[in-house]
Parts: C-alpha cells; structure tokens; sequence
C-alpha cells in the first residue's frame, strides 16, 4: 500500500496503513499495561509527522473507537478547537491508560476549558474521569497554584487514596509528590502521608529511574533541584 500523504489522506486509507503498521509483539507488551493497540508510538508519531495537522481527520479517526487510530488523533488535532463537551465526551469514552493520558496531556491541558473541566472532573464518579480531574490538578499544583487548597488536596489525599482504584490513586499519588517537591512548606506532611500510607512503596523501579513511591521521589527531585 502507498503511504497516505499530507493532502489526499482519508480515515480509510489512514485506518489501513495502521493496520499495516500493527505488530503483534508491541500488542503482547501493550496489553500488559492495559492497552489494546499494536502500533509502535514511534511509527505513529512518524505517520502523524507526515499527515501533519488535520483535524477533520482527527475527528474521523477518533469516531473509530480503535486506540492506534485516536492516539493518532490526538497527535493531528487541534487541540484549543475542541469544545468543552466534546472534551467531556471524550475524556469518557478513553479507556485504555495511553489513550486517556494522550487525551489529557496533549488535548486538554491545551484547551481553554481546561480548568473548568478540572473542577468538573476532580470529583467524578467515575474513577477513570477522577484521574483526569487530578492531573488536571497536579498541573496546577506545578505551574499556577495560587487559587489552589494545597493543604485541603493534602487531607483528601490522606483520606482516600489508599483505598482509590490503581488509576486515581496513581493521579492522586503524583499530585502528592508534586506538592512535596514544589512548594516546601507542604514538603514535611507530603512526605510523612506518603511513608504512612505506604502507596507504591514497593511498586517495580528499573535501574536508573526514580521510585513512584512519593517519600522517594520528593527527596531525590528536590535533591537533584540542589
């Protein structure tokens, strides 16, 4: 098959080349972190290089409910022309963990409805939608923490989080590594939570990266911060 092109690109023919692209080895190791998809992420954000932004198709290929083909989306969309509830929709229909965290990174922290949907999500119902809504948070908490409750995230992340299921309580344990490296006067408490509730304390860490348990990983980023 010849490789779609910038202009002439159409969901069928994109669809088609994915297939192509599928490998059944990237499929065994995807599914072992949750994902359904086949596509390598480098041969995606190769083919996403060469469509260059559409977002037409992103709409298209999004609509097909295959994960290769809304990664892709994410990667030939515009992210600020999506509305608030196209957002929510879609935020919800994500339910494989690269899809969700492309969606959220990529999408909607670029999108003026971003913290509206924070604050609409923070909460949810649903713990998968929640996890959004902390990610949300955890950007804040980083980049513009003025308006924020730290330590009220504090007390809702000691009440829940040990028993939050593994996706929100991964959001909500970033957040609280973040706080601790971030803002000092909350360093104290982060670390004290995260050694009494012990999430992640044995979680698998390769050589050379840092533990997601958040005493660790307070310490060591503030440590490399000097």
């Amino acid at each position: 098959m010849a490789a779609t092109t910038t202009s002439t690109a159409t969901a069928a023919e994109v669809m088609a080349e994915l297939a192509e692209l599928a490998d059944p080895r990237a499929l065994e190791v995807n599914a072992r972190h949750g994902d359904d998809h086949g596509v390598h992420l480098g041969a995606l954000r190769a083919l996403a290089k060469r469509l260059k932004t559409q977002h037409d198709l992103a709409r298209q290929l999004w609509a097909t409910g295959e994960s290769a083909a809304r990664l892709l989306s994410i990667l030939i969309c515009r992210p600020r022309a999506f509305t608030r509830d196209e957002l929510d929709v879609m935020v919800r229909e994500a339910r494989t963990p690269k899809v969700h965290d492309w969606l959220v990174n990529y999408v909607v922290k670029k999108n003026r409805h971003a913290d509206e949907l924070r604050l609409a999500w923070f909460a949810d119902a649903d713990p998968v939608v929640a996890s959004a809504g902390w990610a949300l948070t955890t950007e804040r908490v980083t980049k513009s923490p003025d308006s924020l409750d730290l330590p009220g995230l504090l007390d809702v992340i000691e009440t829940e989080m040990v028993d939050a299921p593994d996706r929100l309580q991964w959001a909500m344990n970033h957040c609280l590594a973040q706080i601790g490296i971030a803002h000092v006067e909350h360093r104290a408490r982060a670390i004290d939570i995260g050694e009494r509730l012990g999430v992640l304390r044995d979680y698998p860490t390769s050589p050379g990266c840092t533990s997601p348990f958040a005493p660790i990983w307070i310490t060591e980023m503030v440590r490399r911060a000097g």
